[in-house]
């Protein structure tokens, strides 16, 4: 290993540690859970919280971006919730001269860490809009590709599939 490296892995691992224990008072008995959503982070991919309401799954992602210090944003599912309510839509507006243009306005997933909460309630499209913001890091909306900000982060959550008014979520989004 070169010299170089030793002092930033070094850091890396001290930052860790603060982070670790920023969050482990908020989370006693929860350090695996802990362990793997800051792996999730780390290695700058996306994780899944499986478990019945009331077990803590929104306040981790919450406490998460705060020790992180990651601009977060929150979308709840419901099954009501459209591709645009998460991506954005572009909008028409009259300019000053007289001029209709279009204008794009960002939707909630522009963000460096966003929880999808209660994601097995949306609808298979929703999902499906989602999922190609998680795989490509980009999202397509009225024919243009728009990139999504670095780091970009989905800490999902999800109540278990026997809870009534649940969708699965298919293969690729689980994985």
């Amino acid at each position: 290993m070169s010299d170089t490296l030793l002092p930033a892995i070094e850091a890396l691992g001290d930052r860790l540690s603060q982070a670790r224990a920023a969050i482990a008072p908020r989370f006693i008995g929860q350090e695996t859970v802990v362990d793997l959503a800051l792996t999730a982070l780390l290695s700058g991919g996306h994780a899944l919280l499986v478990g019945l309401p009331g077990l803590g799954k929104t306040r981790l992602v919450d406490t998460l971006a705060t020790v992180m210090g990651l601009q977060s944003n929150r979308i709840q599912f419901t099954p009501d919730l459209m591709p645009a309510d998460i991506l954005g839509s572009e909008v028409l507006e009259t300019a000053q001269d007289g001029k209709r243009v279009f204008r794009f306005i960002e939707g909630p997933v522009f963000c460096q860490l966003l929880m999808a909460d209660e994601i097995n309630r949306a609808s298979p499209r929703t999902q499906s809009a989602l999922l190609q913001a998680m795989q490509e890091r980009e999202v397509t909306i009225a024919g243009q590709h728009r990139r999504l900000g670095a780091p970009f982060h989905v800490l999902a959550t999800q109540n278990p599939i026997e809870q009534e008014g649940t969708y699965p979520l298919p293969e690729a989004q689980l994985d």
